[in-house]
């Protein structure tokens, strides 16, 4: 029976025991689909990220995208599936790497379930930078009503955001139904129906829905948000890089700052879970950059047994 080494990192933390946990596994050459998926299990933390060579597939099924050669190759599962891309996940290993001295800043090329993508580590702070896709928004016809009941808010909490903003369905490689609320006190008093939710999000080809306002906590936020996603055996995501870099998109798309989008937009999230954290997203012509530093608040070791059939009895 092998062992491997096993990080809890912090993403998008300013400390440990803030942000959103990420599980990494530094050094995932030859383990099957199964091993990761019970080590993810068995960590239980939103997602687990599995690093390998960019030359090699990380495990039996690998249906990785992208063309030419890429740095590395991550994988991810959450304690009860494998997710196609996950952004604070992405961040913690990257910035955990980093802080060890096992890469140097710059920028690496990433293969991942929805194709390569580009990750830069600032040599003065140690913050990671990922580039998402282009976002893709679509703006879509849904009761404000189902909303609201979904997430157990009052409906008025949907009501008069900003211009009207539209909900809609945005993605940058992993689509979230995004849904704009008034208040900073209505998104807290949010209790969602966890059925309702991955329901709603279904119907919408969505992985969770992500709610913001713009009424925010800190005066250099741009907005508050909570991600709910239980398709994903998560109820609520502390901080979600990939759902930011979509919400980054979404204002762009719909022009929530009138034609006046500052350069760099701050997403603050996590706090009605007591995990604070912040995300910066910049919308740049060539799709988006989600950026964060994280914290290694755990280091060990995880003995993990060999991939033979289980002993499952099937009826």
């Amino acid at each position: 029976m092998e062992t491997r080494r096993v990080l809890l990192v912090d993403a998008f933390a300013a400390e440990p025991l803030t942000g959103n946990a990420a599980g990494v596994v530094p050094d995932a050459e030859g383990l099957s689909d199964d091993q990761m998926a019970a080590v993810a299990a068995e960590l239980g933390a939103s997602e687990t990220a599995f690093l390998t060579d960019g030359d090699g597939a990380a495990g039996d099924g690998d249906n990785s995208a992208g063309d030419g050669a890429a740095d590395d190759r991550l994988r991810y599962f959450s304690p009860t599936t494998e997710v196609d891309l996950c952004g604070h996940a992405t961040i913690a290993t990257y910035g955990a790497l980093f802080a060890e001295g096992a890469i140097d800043g710059g920028e690496r090329t990433v293969r991942t379930n929805v194709g390569d993508i580009t990750v830069a580590v600032d040599d003065d702070d140690g913050t990671v930078w990922m580039r998402q896709q282009a976002p893709s928004v679509e703006v879509v016809d849904v009761d404000l009503g189902r909303v609201a009941d979904a997430l157990g808010v009052d409906p008025a909490a949907l009501r008069d955001v900003g211009a009207d903003l539209p909900v809609a369905v945005a993605s940058t490689g992993l689509p979230f139904l995004v849904v704009p609320v008034n208040f900073l006190e209505r998104l807290g008093e949010a209790d969602p129906d966890d059925a309702a939710v991955e329901a709603l999000a279904e119907e919408f080809d969505a992985a969770g829905v992500y709610a913001f306002t713009f009424d925010a906590l800190d005066a250099d936020s741009t907005l508050h948000g909570r991600a709910f996603v239980p398709s994903l055996g998560v109820s609520e995501d502390p901080v979600t890089g990939t759902a930011s870099g979509a919400v980054g998109g979404y204002l762009r798309r719909v022009d929530a700052f009138d034609g006046d989008e500052p350069d760099e937009l701050r997403f603050e999230q996590g706090h009605f879970v007591d995990r604070p954290g912040h995300v910066r997203v910049r919308v740049e012509a060539e799709g988006v950059r989600v950026g964060g530093r994280a914290m290694v608040a755990l280091d060990g070791e995880i003995r993990i047994p060999d991939d033979e059939d289980d002993e499952i009895i099937e009826a």
